[in-house]
């Protein structure tokens, strides 16, 4: 269990990076058209502006549930400092590394391991084979 000085650099590192998630904002996501009195499309530009689309939205909804995680965590180390840094499903101790690169974790990794389930086959049969 971390100590109170661990509990400090945990909640400083918690807070820097919520300020870092708010302060980087979202990704603007680019209209379909620029020009409202075109009529038509740009056949060459579509896929890549609904790319370009994807990516902005899937980046933002990443940031969101990051920042979810962080304010969780913030929450958890206040309501119960004495079990910040264990796994909410076994209370044993997340690893200080593990705390140290996510500090919002709530699961040791074997926990986690039996979260994300097992891995299944391999669907690539080559490596230029994107399907």
């Amino acid at each position: 269990m971390p100590r109170p000085p661990a509990l400090d650099a945990h909640r400083r590192r918690l807070l820097a990076l919520k300020a870092e998630i708010l302060n980087q904002g979202d990704l603007q996501i680019e209209p379909g058209r620029t020009d409202p009195t075109k009529v038509g499309t740009d056949d060459d530009a579509a896929p890549l502006t609904e790319m370009a689309q994807v990516i902005a939205s899937k980046r933002n909804r990443s940031r969101s549930d990051e920042l979810g995680k962080v304010l969780a965590a913030l929450k958890r180390l206040d309501d119960a400092p004495e079990m910040f840094g264990l796994c909410t499903e076994c209370e044993e101790p997340i690893t200080p590394r593990r705390l140290e690169l996510m500090p919002y974790v709530e699961l040791c990794v074997e926990c986690q391991r039996g979260e994300d389930g097992p891995k299944g086959p391999a669907t690539r049969r080559h490596l230029r084979d994107f399907r």
